[in-house]
């Protein structure tokens, strides 16, 4: 009797480990990247379960699950608090040339406009990415980028507006739209306060759900990561790339980019989804070219949206020192 319960939930989660192994771009496929973390907890559960039980070709079946569970173990482990850090922290020796950034989903639905303005005014970035933007939002945040001298928005109601905003010196700016897909990115050239020009790179590609393949938005990650490549400045990006640290599409943009993650060896730090711990997944990423330092990175508050915002401070000044601690 057990064998009809052991071997169905056995072979579902072999199943669902395998399929994203087939790179397949529809989204009943790669939507299985996301939660390894879930999956490795529901074999170590049927592993331990059934070992007391009598069960059919139970060798096979604790091999398979144990199988199960090593792998993904081994694709989520860089983040975690045991792997090695990709980037250490960086001590400013004058806080003034740092450059501070957040970006953040603000749930086009969400209507708690005064607690993000609140979160930003606190935090008071330099750069502020906010994706999800429709006109609703746009004009309640707009005293608030008023005070920044440069700023640029696709104001949509499709969940995909995006508005950028920063008061560094801008030496260029623009929107992307990538091929067959309507969602856009934004491009700039930016000057930090001491000088350096430095490349800015904004994404928020589409998720793999019932209607989307990721063909569009793992086309849109892996052209980030070319821009990167083809570049001479110093590079951050960062955005809701809807998709998780650890899949293919991901470990792709940083090998073709070269750049580093500051949640390896940190912890998931994961920024999605806000209302519901146990779905939380590291989809709100950011990305920086080894020459750059790291000061901190970050999860703010949660202000309604169903993402956390993300903040980063970073430092182009070479004559860092490394600071105590990950």
């Amino acid at each position: 009797m057990l064998s009809w319960i052991f071997w169905p939930m056995t072979i579902t989660v072999l199943t669902v480990t395998l399929l994203p192994l087939t790179n397949g771009v529809v989204w009943w496929v790669r939507i299985w990247d996301f939660p390894r973390l879930h999956i490795a907890i529901l074999a170590l559960t049927l592993l331990v379960a059934c070992l007391p039980f009598a069960i059919s070709f139970k060798l096979l079946l604790c091999v398979l699950l144990g199988g199960v569970l090593s792998y993904q173990a081994f694709q989520i482990f860089p983040y975690t608090s045991l792997a090695q850090t990709e980037i250490d922290f960086v001590q400013a020796s004058d806080p003034s040339i740092t450059v501070s950034l957040i970006s953040v989903n603000v749930l086009m639905e969400n209507t708690r406009h005064d607690d993000l303005k609140a979160i930003i005014d606190r935090e008071d970035p330099d750069i502020l990415l906010l994706m999800e933007t429709d006109q609703v939002w746009s004009d309640a945040l707009s005293d608030l980028l008023a005070r920044y001298p440069t700023t640029k928005s696709h104001l949509a109601d499709d969940h995909y507006g995006l508005i950028f905003a920063t008061r560094l010196e801008t030496k260029s700016l623009e929107l992307l739209w990538p091929d067959a897909d309507d969602t856009p990115a934004i491009r700039a050239v930016l000057r930090s306060p001491d000088g350096v020009d430095f490349n800015f790179l904004g994404l928020h590609p589409r998720p793999p759900v019932p209607g989307n393949t990721t063909v569009v938005r793992d086309k849109q990650i892996e052209d980030a990561a070319l821009i990167t490549q083809s570049s001479i400045r110093p590079t951050v990006v960062m955005g809701d790339f809807n998709d998780v640290a650890w899949s293919w599409t991901t470990r792709r943009f940083k090998r073709y980019s070269g750049l580093v993650e500051p949640r390896v060896g940190r912890g998931m730090i994961s920024s999605f989804h806000a209302n519901y711990s146990f779905l939380r997944l590291p989809i709100d990423q950011i990305f920086i070219t080894k020459d750059i330092g790291l000061v901190s990175f970050n999860r703010l508050d949660n202000f309604g949206s169903d993402h956390f915002p993300m903040a980063a401070t970073v430092l182009f000044d070479k004559s860092w020192e490394v600071a105590d601690g990950r």
